[in-house]
């Protein structure tokens, strides 16, 4: 990719419509080389559209975009053979040995006959998987299979990595794992654009988009995203009956949200002086015992609960 602008991705008006429905409506983005970009929305978002977009997958209804200077109108075939790609399926033949896969991927991306074996053994020693090779596909545990796919879409080297929920489905200590070798791909200059919709994953991105209904309601990096949220105030909250609470909160003036999270509440609240002992008071009244109320930062899942409030309320 021969581009010389600092933008790896630059999205401009894109729209894709599916008929009279709209997945992508209208959004502007620019992704920079060598950043991991997070991509965060509910499931219908319109995320994996986009990606499919960037990737030269799906052609847009209007607007445009470039991965690595191309156009992804006019020239997505160069992209395909440009970028790595892995989707939440993971794209790999359970069928194969975890060789055989490699070797597929080694020929379908075009790797140099002379650099395959480097690769590949990249590759298995990545992913942990060296004394695996002969085994089939589908008799790794999911950890094991996504590095393996992680590892087949960066066979060629590619400049620019899509992830498209490459975590879903895979347990917390596999996924944290993954996100180790996502850092040490971006230290060595790749970028990273990442769909996903773990809340504690958008923490580990440089930046993040907010995407809701096909558009970009939110754009920065995780600590101006939970900047933005400096007139809601959070509380957590342990108490004896989580339902019971919510019903007896809601009817507090000044508290314009409660939301589980965990074992308690998170409790948005205009004035905590007031709202705290409020709280204590209605809840005790009815028999909920209440074991803590603090106020705490938000997380980037109170961001995401705010933003999309937000936008429910505008739309009404």
């Amino acid at each position: 990719m021969s581009d010389a602008t600092p933008n790896a991705v630059e999205i401009r008006d894109l729209v894709k419509r599916f008929g009279s429905f709209v997945a992508v409506d209208h959004i502007n983005l620019d992704v920079k080389r060598g950043e991991i970009f997070g991509f965060l929305g509910p499931n219908g978002a319109g995320k994996s559209t986009t990606i499919r977009i960037l990737c030269g997958l799906l052609q847009p209804t209007s607007g445009n975009a470039k991965v690595g200077g191309l156009d992804v109108r006019t020239q997505s075939e160069e992209i395909k053979r440009n970028i790595g790609y892995m989707s939440q399926k993971f794209s790999l033949y359970d069928d194969l040995t975890v060789q055989e896969n490699i070797d597929f991927f080694s020929g379908i991306y075009g790797v140099p006959k002379t650099r395959r074996a480097e690769r590949e053994e990249y590759v298995l020693r990545m992913a942990g998987i060296e004394e695996r090779r002969s085994s089939l596909t589908r008799l790794l545990s999911g950890g094991w299979k996504q590095r393996l796919a992680l590892g087949c879409a960066i066979l060629h080297e590619p400049p620019i990595l899509f992830l498209d929920e490459p975590t879903s489905g895979v347990d917390p200590i596999a996924r944290r794992t993954f996100w180790d070798l996502i850092y040490q791909l971006s230290a060595a200059g790749q970028t990273i654009f990442v769909s996903t919709h773990y809340m504690d994953e958008a923490e580990y991105c440089h930046r993040l988009a907010l995407m809701y209904r096909g558009k970009i309601i939110a754009l920065g990096t995780p600590g101006e995203l939970k900047q933005s949220l400096a007139g809601h105030h959070i509380l957590r909250l342990e108490i004896s009956d989580l339902v019971g609470s919510m019903n007896v909160l809601e009817k507090i003036e000044g508290i314009s949200d409660v939301a589980v999270f965990g074992g308690g509440l998170h409790v948005t609240a205009a004035d905590p002086a007031h709202a705290i002992p409020e709280i204590w008071s209605a809840l005790q009244s009815v028999g909920i015992t209440v074991s803590a109320v603090e106020q705490i930062e938000p997380s980037m899942e109170d961001v995401f609960v705010a933003m999309i409030e937000q936008e429910e309320r505008k739309a009404a």
